[in-house]
């Protein structure tokens, strides 16, 4: 089965910045960071990586197995990181910035319901799975 090329894309997108962004975070920020900022930062980044991973997994799965929900997965993946992460890295960074970004703050925990969302579907999906097999 081919790679889904959007899925896939994301994916790498997704895992090619939490790369670049934790370091960045490790090794650039520290000193101009507090702990708590840095912390929210660190979570943006590994949260993003969790979901680049799976997207990069579904767009390379093959006949195995089927989700039937994956539209609706990769793009509560999609949207969620971008909530949820991104939303987080800006929220860290304003005070660095000198600007005030605090209505940012409702998309971190709107992303992170959309990444439950798709966890869901997963979990959803798995049982379907499993059921219909027994069959």
């Amino acid at each position: 089965m081919k790679a889904k090329p959007y899925h896939l894309l994301f994916g790498s997108f997704f895992a090619l910045t939490a790369i670049l962004l934790g370091a960045f975070g490790a090794h650039g920020l520290k000193e101009f960071l507090s702990p708590e900022q840095l912390d929210s930062f660190e979570t943006g980044v590994r949260y993003q990586m969790y979901h680049a991973l799976v997207l990069v997994m579904i767009s390379l799965k093959g006949h195995s197995f089927h989700l039937r929900y994956e539209k609706m997965i990769t793009s509560m993946f999609g949207a969620g990181v971008i909530l949820f992460s991104f939303s987080i890295y800006l929220l860290s960074l304003q005070d660095l910035w000198g600007i005030n970004l605090k209505w940012l703050g409702p998309a971190t925990p709107l992303g992170g319901s959309l990444l439950i969302i798709g966890w869901a579907l997963i979990f959803v999906d798995a049982v379907q799975l499993i059921t219909t097999k027994k069959r």
